[in-house]
């Protein structure tokens, strides 16, 4: 029998982290007139709706950007899945070229996920820089030479472990980020 999840973030301490995470964001850009933020669907786009919720909380005249992007097609892995992929929908419509593009994903792991957002992101103009924002990043297991500029909450754990986030609008369970022990 495989011991029980441990509890990395309740619901109160991803609300704070969020909140955290806004107030750096507008530390770093601002009133947002040259940034865009873009969840990466389909688990990104739950705490990038968070993050966007949030700082026209705190900020309600910003002049932020946001949309999705969808990075299915653009994975390494995708022609290698035995079930038929069904992609999210983009949500992309305005232009990110000059602009600073922050991508947002939950759980940060090998690395492939993200580049392959980026890949699809270029598909829609050119940034003028490009930013990670995850809520949780799985250090020591990088499979490509990409790091976050902004983190919630950094977890050290082995190959055999997963993370989980729950979102209670897709899942209907209270917001909580566990470690489980694969089988």
């Amino acid at each position: 029998m495989s011991p029980a999840p441990r509890v990395i973030l309740d619901e109160n301490q991803i609300k704070l982290t969020i909140d955290r995470i806004c107030h750096q964001l507008i530390e770093y850009h601002g009133d947002f007139s040259n940034s865009v933020l873009i969840g990466i669907q389909p688990r990104g786009g739950y705490l990038s709706d968070r993050i966007k919720k949030r700082i026209d909380e705190l900020m309600p005249n910003n002049h932020l950007k946001y949309g999705k992007i969808d990075p299915t097609f653009y994975r390494d892995d995708f022609r290698t899945k035995t079930a038929p992929i069904t992609p999210s929908a983009m949500e992309l419509n305005f232009v990110i070229d000059k602009h600073k593009a922050i991508l947002v994903d939950d759980v940060f792991f090998t690395g492939r996920t993200v580049r392959a957002a980026m890949d699809a992101l270029m598909d829609f103009g050119r940034p003028d820089k490009v930013e990670l924002l995850v809520l949780i990043d799985r250090r020591f297991n990088r499979h490509l030479p990409i790091q976050a500029d902004y983190i919630g909450k950094e977890v050290d754990s082995v190959i055999s472990e997963k993370v989980i986030v729950n979102w209670e609008i897709e899942t209907g369970i209270k917001d909580s980020v566990s470690l489980y022990e694969s089988e």
